[in-house]
């Protein structure tokens, strides 16, 4: 009988181990980013995803946990979801607010004179069809990262 991961815990952190991933509450600050992306690491690894998708798979993450700070402000409470599955690796992270959506600045990832505005662009290059789903507490944005694509 193999036992099922447990649930672990700590202030502003908690980790929920899934069969092909994880799902983390978090209190948004530098550390549980830095957290984050290095279970999102260590994760993707462990299941034999290409080290070049898991690098797109924390910058990805990066971009909207960065977002949700900008939105709703330090500490914020967030959920991250990570998972690999055939298609490729499932990055979905919750937010509180339902009222703050994605919004184009209208910026080219190549625009050599702008100090900010590419992270939609980014997210369109990685996960292309990335949506946003509201939800009772918020919203999950929820891209998917294929095998083979960008």
């Amino acid at each position: 009988m193999q036992l099922k991961p447990r649930p672990t815990a700590a202030l502003g952190h908690y980790l929920t181990p899934t069969p092909a991933g994880f799902s983390l509450h978090m209190s948004a600050s530098p550390r549980n980013l830095r957290a984050v992306r290095g279970l999102t690491e260590a994760t993707l690894l462990g299941s034999g995803v290409a080290p070049d998708l898991v690098d797109s798979a924390q910058l990805v993450l990066s971009e909207l946990y960065g977002n949700a700070v900008h939105a709703c402000g330090e500490f914020v409470p967030l959920v991250a979801e990570v998972e690999s599955t055939h298609a490729g690796v499932w990055v979905r992270l919750h937010d509180p607010d339902r009222m703050c959506l994605p919004h184009r600045s209208g910026v080219q990832l190549d625009d050599p004179e702008a100090e900010s505005g590419r992270g939609l662009p980014l997210m369109d290059y990685f996960a292309p069809g990335w949506d946003v789903t509201l939800t009772p507490v918020g919203k999950q944005i929820c891209c998917l990262l294929r095998h083979g694509g960008a």
